[in-house]
């Protein structure tokens, strides 16, 4: 059981060195991200952009750039984005991240038919955090991609989540579908959908994990308040992953861990061939290395 996000950097350490390629690295709070990571000797980058740029930032910040490979691009951030793939996509680079380049570029890169890194028909936005008020990394998905999610959709959100608990080690992740109340109610699709997802489950169509909903918050992750309610589970009170109804509310619910809960966080997205390190600008400098030992830390 991972309890603290500093396992994961000692989780990294213990594999061979990730290359990472970063898509327009001329962006400061990137790279002091990625001088974290060096110090913590877990990464190998690789900054592709402006060179120039590049080296200016990163002169501002005292980050060596003698043994880093730079691969000049003068024809703005798209381009980058592209390069940065096929870097991937060629097995040059092990992890792609996103630089100053805009979410909607990188993922379009990484979606082309042809020349990207699709994997699963969806991509989805998987964070772990560490919190005072909770006894394990606890997994929340998804906040940052899909806006409404289908049940179909909400299926492939799972199995990206289950899939990065693997990654690291969590063998048999405890994964709470949760809504806003613990019962079926027919007007309110996320207990419905929350419903089948533990009927699936229950039927082997979920593997490598068990699934338990509808569940509201406080049954998902206080085994007290789910007694008092009756709810007999074996995720009540001890789950690994939040999964949420849609964007919004993940949205809430990760910004309210991050600045009022006192939680770290580490995210990567995932769905495609490689872990995908996009971080907010509203991020720490910590939660942005975290993501980066997370992606490295991955099997």
């Amino acid at each position: 059981m991972i309890q603290k996000l500093s396992e994961l950097i000692e989780r990294a350490k213990s594999k061979p060195k990730r290359r990472i390629a970063v898509a327009a690295a001329e962006d400061e709070a990137v790279l002091k991200s990625l001088l974290a990571a060096l110090k913590e000797d877990i990464v190998i980058p690789i900054l592709i952009g402006d060179k120039r740029e590049i080296k200016r930032l990163a002169q501002a910040i005292d980050f060596d750039l003698s043994d880093i490979q730079i691969i000049n691009n003068d024809k703005g951030a798209t381009v980058s984005a592209q390069i940065a793939v096929s870097l991937v996509k060629s097995g040059e680079a092990d992890i792609l991240m996103k630089g100053f380049v805009s979410t909607g570029a990188l993922l379009k890169a990484v979606l082309d038919k042809e020349n990207g890194l699709r994997k699963g028909k969806i991509l989805s936005h998987v964070a772990f955090f560490e919190s005072p008020y909770y006894h394990k990394l606890l997994c929340v998905t998804d906040v940052a991609m899909n806006i409404d999610p289908d049940f179909d959709t909400k299926v492939h959100i799972l199995n990206n989540a289950v899939e990065a608990c693997h990654k690291i080690g969590i063998a048999m992740p405890k994964v709470a579908v949760v809504a806003a109340v613990e019962t079926v109610n027919p007007k309110m699709e996320a207990t419905i959908h929350a419903a089948m997802m533990k009927t699936m489950n229950d039927r082997k169509q979920f593997t490598g994990c068990i699934v338990d909903g509808p569940l509201a918050l406080d049954n998902a992750v206080n085994k007290e308040a789910a007694l008092h309610k009756g709810i007999v589970s074996e995720v009540a009170g001890d789950c690994d992953v939040i999964l949420v109804p849609n964007l919004e509310a993940g949205n809430i619910f990760y910004k309210s861990l991050n600045f009022m809960g006192g939680a770290k966080v580490a995210a990567v997205i995932m769905g495609a061939s490689v872990p995908i390190v996009l971080t907010s600008r509203s991020d720490s400098d910590t939660s942005k290395m975290l993501s980066i030992a997370l992606a490295a830390a991955m099997d």
